[in-house]
């Protein structure tokens, strides 16, 4: 594409040393910068790419869009924020390839993974082909091994080609996971949402966004951005609600469902077991049963939004129930990896997630047996959620064993402290602590009974221990299989 046509509608503030030169690729990582390639400047939160112009020119950079002047002769687009810009750069290089699409935006702080597959799901046996993108990767279809993702949503470049390809190979429907990050860094810019939907608000990521009031504002935009005639679900359960709703622009339908409040789809007569959650469906003019492999309430959620989400796109009862009962669990996701005793591995790995989680182990927990919980919390992230963890880990379960979880910069002992603020007590016989994870889950076998359930929480899928000095593979799955097996 000539650079002409590129920066066509593009708000930019100065154009120097210009002229119209063909540009084959988009980047923002000097190293992997290709010839051809305009190299974007992106100020981020640890580094500054306009200090790497001069390694992006060398690798064949032919322009720049930047904030700043820099010193070289190739053209140059200055622009307000690169950060917020790149992705108008990115959707009109891969010709809005979202304008094809019917593309279906999930955010929430817990059930975005979960709720992308049961939509796919429902999506495919209708014979619609569905593509996926999220916390596990993109999928071309939910036979299709995950390919590797490093964001939840990815950098727009990657997000924009990625569309592309999923129109080129003629899969017309997009299921996508959008975090709070991405909607406030503008790496969904461009897209054009056909539904947009909400599992639920709570605390998460406040290292990023600071305030509650803030992380809403992030997530709004998702809702915001909808034109009419596109779909809203909405959670009426949820505490922001009211907030979501308002801010939906008129004319854009909205679709609500829940347990609690009166909503378009609700789950009543909720009964839990090993083998899964069944409740009743009910709609505004009839009641229909389903009987989940999926557990816990917060699963029951996920499926009344599944189910949301196929009415909005009148994909009948008839597809979607059947289709929800048959599915199993999504990988690290109350997924079951031994039965004697029950361990579950989750990737609860926020107050509200590790609560939602306990709350369905026990559920589940004969009376004579003991519920046993197994967490830690990241490195570098929210620290105010640390001792509330720990308050629901004693409140929910009978035995807690206190661990790392990804530690990264910080010493694992600080914030294995931080978690040990929020207990009312350190009862030896209750709450326990070994910061390495391997030995935590040896020792959860140790102080536990073949009778009992035990819930690893907090790295479910994740393949892997991020510490100070490198990443190492560690797997909670693999882990337990060996310990308990």
């Amino acid at each position: 594409m000539e650079l002409d046509k590129l920066i066509e509608n593009i708000d930019f503030l100065d154009r120097i040393n210009y002229k119209n030169v063909e540009i084959t690729g988009i980047s923002y990582n000097s190293k992997t910068t290709q010839k051809g390639d305009i190299f974007v400047c992106l100020r981020g939160e640890y580094t500054d790419g306009h200090k790497y112009f001069k390694m992006a020119e060398e690798n064949g950079a032919v322009a720049f869009v930047c904030e700043e002047e820099l010193e070289t002769n190739l053209p140059q687009i200055i622009v307000k924020s690169t950060r917020h810009q790149i992705a108008d750069f990115a959707s009109k290089f891969y010709e809005n390839p979202s304008k094809d699409l019917n593309i279906i935006g999930i955010t929430g702080t817990n059930g975005k993974t979960t709720v992308s597959h049961l939509v796919q799901k429902i999506f495919e046996e209708n014979n619609q082909k569905c593509g996926l993108i999220g916390t596990l990767g993109h999928k071309f279809s939910s036979d299709d091994t995950y390919h590797d993702a490093k964001h939840t949503t990815p950098q727009a470049p990657e997000l924009q080609k990625l569309l592309r390809t999923f129109d080129e190979k003629n899969i017309k429907n997009v299921c996508m996971e959008v975090s709070s990050h991405a909607l406030d860094q503008n790496r969904v810019g461009g897209i054009d949402y056909k539904c947009a939907v909400i599992t639920n608000l709570t605390q998460d990521h406040l290292d990023y966004h600071i305030l509650m009031e803030n992380y809403f504002e992030a997530k709004a935009i998702l809702f915001k951005g909808l034109k009419a005639n596109c779909y809203a679900v909405l959670n009426a359960d949820d505490e922001y609600y009211e907030k979501f709703r308002a801010v939906i622009p008129k004319g854009v339908k909205i679709l609500t469902y829940g347990i609690k409040k009166q909503a378009d789809l609700m789950a009543e007569n909720i009964e839990y077991s090993i083998h899964g959650a069944k409740f009743d469906l009910k709609t505004n003019d009839k009641i229909y049963k389903l009987d989940l492999n999926l557990n816990g309430a917060f699963s029951v959620y996920n499926t009344l939004c599944a189910l949301a989400v196929a009415v909005a796109y009148n994909i009948p009862y008839e597809i979607s129930i059947p289709t929800l009962n048959n599915v199993k669990n999504v990988a690290g996701r109350f997924e079951i990896v031994n039965k004697t005793p029950l361990v579950i591995v989750d990737y609860a790995h926020t107050p509200d997630g590790l609560e939602n989680v306990l709350k369905a182990a026990r559920e589940i927990t004969p009376k004579d047996s003991k519920l046993i919980c197994l967490f830690g919390c990241g490195g570098d992230r929210d620290t105010t959620k640390r001792p509330k963890m720990g308050a629901i880990a004693e409140k929910f379960a009978d035995k807690v064993v206190i661990t790392s979880d990804n530690p990264r910069s910080e010493n694992p002992n600080q914030i294995i402290s931080d978690i040990v603020a929020g207990l009312k007590s350190i009862n030896p016989d209750k709450i326990f602590v070994e910061a390495d994870r391997g030995k935590a889950i040896e020792l959860t076998k140790s102080v536990s009974t073949e009778k009992d359930v035990i819930v690893l929480a907090g790295k479910g899928h994740e393949d892997y221990q991020i510490l100070a000095d490198e990443t190492i593979h560690f797997d909670d799955r693999e882990e337990a299989r060996k310990v308990f097996g």
